[in-house]
């Protein structure tokens, strides 16, 4: 059996008495593509950065590559591929001149560089800019350059820490392809930090949410949605949620209702079978004088996985984690 690809036990990080990641026990197996989710502030930042030898873990042990970020971190920067949500580019080179560095970094030769070179041009699809100082790119196009980066010397785990932010939806369908492709054809560990749920659904293999410091869920993407429910629906019942949530705590065991959670005039209750709850939730709601705006039945998402553990909405999420 293949040794995993990342391994922390009991993994710790405080910043004085503010505890930012606690206790935290991850495995990720060799050739899986690992989506990781949080809200803002909940760690996964601080973590991925303790896994890429850029932070020193106060607690704990963690390994990448098979090899102990602590005690052998060079090891560990010569096995993996780096893509953070900054950009560190040096803005008076150009495109090529920074890959072809990044090359040298990691000794290959010239011929591997410009192989190498000829394969990303194609994923980083920005044309004669390439030639160009990165001082006069867009954010995409540094965004882009960044991925290619990480790629050069084809890690054997790649870290991308929000890969597609900033991009248009045909240069995130390429990415999205190039990473399938890496994963698929390669065999590359992809770890991979993501605010697009629908980038984790399509991708990862597995999902991990983060919160508070640990990890409060784990799956696949259908598993975790599978845990909500067969059925979500949605009703729009005005200033009256609370009411609303009383209400329907009242109906037994037979309307299938799995959870009530709410979102401002919105709730969500989950049910095994949608078409059949929604006469007796209707009903339940009628009969305490609660009038129903609007009503929806969908499929469970990522989002509603990620509200029920952590209370917020991803879309909601904004800034540093």
């Amino acid at each position: 059996m293949a040794q995993a690809a990342i391994v922390t036990h009991g993994v710790g990080r405080t910043f004085g008495d503010k505890v930012a990641v606690d206790d935290v026990d991850l495995t990720v197996e060799t050739g899986e593509v690992y989506g990781f989710l949080g809200p803002n502030g909940a760690g996964k930042s601080t973590l991925t950065r303790m896994l890429c030898t850029l932070l020193a873990p106060t607690s704990g042990r963690a390994t990448v590559a098979g090899h102990d970020v602590v005690r052998r971190p060079t090891d560990v920067r010569l096995d993996i591929g780096v893509a953070l949500q900054d950009a560190a580019l040096d803005e008076k080179q150009t495109g090529v001149e920074m890959l072809r560095l990044q090359g040298r970094f990691y000794g290959l030769t010239a011929r591997e560089t410009d192989r190498r070179l000829a394969e990303l041009r194609e994923l980083i699809d920005i044309g004669d800019a390439l030639d160009q100082r990165v001082s006069t790119y867009s954010g995409g196009m540094k965004r882009r350059l960044d991925l290619a980066l990480a790629l050069v010397h084809n890690p054997r785990v790649l870290f991308l820490d929000e890969p597609t932010t900033g991009l248009d939806p045909l240069s995130r369908s390429a990415v999205w392809s190039e990473v399938r492709r890496l994963n698929t054809e390669l065999g590359m560990t992809v770890f991979l930090t993501t605010q697009y749920l629908e980038e984790a659904d399509a991708l990862a293999d597995r999902v991990g949410i983060i919160n508070r410091g640990a990890i409060v869920a784990e799956g696949t993407p259908a598993d975790l949605k599978r845990s909500i429910g067969t059925d979500v629906l949605v009703v729009d019942v005005g200033d009256q949620v609370e009411q609303a949530r009383s209400a329907l705590a009242r109906l037994d065991a037979a309307a299938g209702i799995g959870g009530v959670e709410t979102d401002g005039r919105t709730i969500m209750v989950s049910v095994e079978h949608g078409t059949r709850a929604v006469s007796p939730i209707a009903l339940a709601l009628d009969r305490e004088g609660i009038a129903v705006r609007e009503l929806a039945l969908r499929r469970p998402t990522l989002d509603d996985v990620f509200f029920r553990v952590t209370g917020q909405r991803i879309q909601d999420d904004e800034g540093p984690a």
